[in-house]
Order: C-alpha cells, then structure tokens, then sequence
C-alpha cells in the first residue's frame, strides 16, 4: 500500500526520534540530519528512475552525495522507517534492498561482487543495523532482526535475529524468533546501536577460557597421577611448575568460561596432601 510523501517524512523524522538520543526538536531533524535529505532526494531520485528518465535520476543523486556525503543508487528499494546515522560515507548500490525499520550508521557499503547485469548487492529485511564501517558484499539476504557489528566484513547470508562481527563475518549470537512492534525502536530490547552490545559474547576469549579449563583438570590430573607413583615407589620428578594466573594474562580475569574460578591457574592449586 503506497503512502503519501507527508506521511514518510513524518515517519523518517518519528524514527529519528526513537533511534536517536541527541535529536532534540523536529526543526532540527529536518535542517541537520543528512539522512533524512538523503532520503528524501533518493525517493525523488527513484521516482525518477522507475519512470524511465534515468539520468536526471543520477544526476539528482548524484546532488544527493554532494549535499550529504550518501551515496544511494536511485535503483536502490529502500522501505519505511529507513534511517541513516550520521551518514557520511555510506554507499547503497543499484540493486539493493531495503526492508522497513533498518538502521544504518557511517560508512557503510552496501556493494557488489560481480559486474554482471542482474541481483549483485545485498537484501536487507525487516529490522536490521548495520553498525559503522561495515561492509556488506554481493546478492546476499540479512535475515529479519539481524545485526552486523562495526566493521564486519559479511560476504554470506545471515540468518534472522543473529548478530554478524569480524572479518570475514562471523555468527555470535542467534536469538530466538520474536514479534517485533515496527513503530516504537525504543521498546525493542534487541535493538543495539552499531549492531553491537556489552553482553556479546567474544568467540576468541571464550576459546581461551576453554583452553584454561582444559589445561586445568590436565594439571590436575598430573598431580594426582604423579601423587599415585610416589606412594608406590617410583621416581618421580617433582619440581613445581612456573605458576600461572588469569591476573597474569590481561583481560582472562573476566573471561566467561565453563566453570566458576575462585583461585588462579596454578600448577599446585590441586594438589593432594603427601
């Protein structure tokens, strides 16, 4: 169902308020944010496309990356609630798609792989942030929900409601499908400025953490095996090891890992009374 211009412009400048706390006054939105001229022009721009005068559609987008520093294709399909933070530097291709509620910050690229005619830019569903610097690459979908961190590099297709970080893109989180309102941003809990939160898990701290643990109970295990020779009469090399503490090792003091730690990582931490 088409709306009239009034109404996205309402929309675009509610959504700013939602997504945005430094937004003080409608005034303001509509004098100051590039990305609301920038959409504005790219809805003109692709009016004109889609009629068939395609290089006065270039043109005005062309105006459109002078004025604001966003570059968006007028054959790109952008839904409702679409807002651009910042903006400078963000590149929209051709054939890319857009679905309603997304939210994308500073220089990101939108972009294709391939210069073949047809689909070569990404698919952006319902609900998706992009964070700053990220890099989305060739006919790929980001699932409903999904958030790609900043400076990500994603070349595959993203599932829904999974959180994409790294070079290549990798998957963190996966959340379980929910029912997401499309006009209140403020009450979506798993919306998250940048596509990243304080809670995300790291996949290399949690594999060292895995790490520790094992060489742990191996630590362990050693002492007990070599406390076991020694009541049976054998020669055993007992020289303590160099110790070793999460405090020695910056930042694995805060590790997540399997098991609670209440001690540091030491060679005698586990050693059974002689």
């Amino acid at each position: 169902m088409s709306i009239s211009f009034i109404q996205q412009l309402r929309e675009d400048i509610h959504c700013v308020f939602d997504r945005d706390p430094a937004a003080r006054n409608t005034f303001e939105i509509l004098t100051t944010y590039p990305g609301i001229h920038a959409m504005l022009l790219h809805r003109f721009s692709h009016a004109l496309w889609r009629r068939g005068l395609r290089w006065l559609a270039r043109f005005l987008s062309y105006f459109a990356r002078w004025l604001t520093g966003i570059e968006i294709h007028p054959g790109a399909c952008i839904g409702r609630r679409f807002f651009i933070d910042h903006g400078m530097g963000v590149v929209i291709g051709e054939t890319a798609e857009i679905g309603d509620d997304c939210t994308v910050y500073h220089q990101v690229t939108l972009g294709g792989t391939t210069w073949q005619k047809g689909k070569r830019h990404p698919t952006l569903e319902n609900h998706v942030v992009v964070g700053a610097g990220a890099k989305i690459l060739g006919p790929i979908t980001i699932g409903s929900g999904a958030r790609v961190g900043s400076n990500a590099v994603v070349l595959k297709s993203v599932p829904a409601n999974a959180t994409v970080v790294g070079i290549p893109g990798r998957i963190l989180v996966r959340e379980a499908d929910e029912q997401t309102p499309a006009h209140n941003l403020q009450s979506q809990t798993k919306f998250a400025a940048y596509g990243i939160s304080q809670e995300m898990p790291d996949p290399i701290a949690n594999a060292i953490s895995l790490i520790l643990d094992h060489l742990h109970t191996l630590d362990q295990r050693v002492d007990e095996t070599t406390h076991a020779l020694k009541k049976l009469g054998a020669e055993v090399d007992d020289s303590r090891l160099p110790e070793i503490s999460a405090e020695a090792i910056e930042g694995l003091e805060s590790l997540p890992s399997g098991r609670e730690r209440g001690e540091p990582f030491t060679h005698s931490a586990h050693r059974p009374p002689e």
